[in-house]
């Protein structure tokens, strides 16, 4: 299987309010490999990797999120493939 690697950048009411546990849940569901990681800026950082189809239903759901979140923006980009097996949370930056 072909992987495919983007970046999310979560803006918007979604700290404090259990959004990278409910990231890992969907990504894990949707078959995907990365991490999710809160920002110091106050946004959520998500590194998807997978199949691209995979990636874009992430991406949709992370516009809606946790019924406590409240997103304003999500923001695709093109990633590398850090070689990440399984999704989980990583530490803040």
């Amino acid at each position: 299987m072909s992987r495919t690697a983007a970046s999310l950048r979560v803006e918007g009411r979604v700290q404090g309010v259990g959004y990278r546990w409910w990231a890992v849940g969907e990504a894990q569901r949707l078959g995907l490999s990365g991490w999710a990681r809160n920002r110091r800026d106050g946004s959520v950082e998500i590194l998807a990797i997978g199949a691209a189809d995979a990636i874009s239903a992430l991406e949709d759901a992370c516009a809606e999120g946790p019924p406590a979140a409240r997103v304003a923006s999500v923001r695709r980009a093109p990633a590398e493939d850090d070689g990440s097996q399984g999704f989980r949370q990583r530490e803040t930056v």
